[in-house]
């Protein structure tokens, strides 16, 4: 039953004989209406701060959930992130690997053709030895010749010591020319 202040003051008793005394009773009921009003306004009060501590919660439970969901975001991010980048690092290190393989097959193959050049020009350097060779050997051959025809034509006229000049030593000709 509930009972406002203001029907306690307004509450009357009915008088008997050798009953209570009106003022004491009277005192008494105001006394509680002031009591009763001090704790409806004590609970009114409090009444209004677990509203307002309740919306403050609920407000706090708000941030809490935005806070969580933007951690548990962030942290899906932030995996997300570390696997593109461990992706991409895969790819960047196959791509190094690809590039190293391709770039030694091309130093291969040019020591090779290096190597292949060199002996072509061993060859070549060869070839032009001999055929140096079989010139200076012809040359010396068709000296010899004249000067064999040209000391018969002197000694048919006049022997001098000039044929021995023209002794060619074919030898040393083509240690020069090599």
């Amino acid at each position: 039953m509930k009972i406002s202040p203001l029907e306690i003051r307004q509450q009357e008793f009915t008088k008997k004989m050798r009953g209570f005394d009106p003022d004491e009773v009277q005192s008494f009921l105001e006394s509680l209406a002031d009591e009763v009003q001090r704790l409806s306004e004590e609970n009114d009060t409090l009444k209004s701060e677990v509203e307002n501590l309740t919306e403050q919660i609920n407000e706090y439970k708000k941030i809490e959930k935005n806070l969580q969901d933007t951690l548990l975001k962030a942290q899906e991010n932030s995996t997300k992130s570390f696997e593109a980048a461990k992706k991409q690092t895969s790819l960047m290190l196959k791509e190094a690997e690809l590039k190293a393989a391709q770039i030694i097959e091309k130093a291969r193959e040019s020591t090779n053709d290096i190597r292949n050049a060199v002996v072509n020009l061993r060859e070549e350097k060869d070839l032009i030895i001999a055929k140096l060779k079989a010139i200076v050997n012809s040359q010396a051959n068709l000296l010899e010749l004249k000067v064999e025809r040209a000391g018969e034509e002197k000694s048919a006229g006049k022997k001098t010591d000039d044929s021995n000049k023209m002794d060619i030593d074919l030898n040393d000709i083509l240690n020069k020319i090599l």
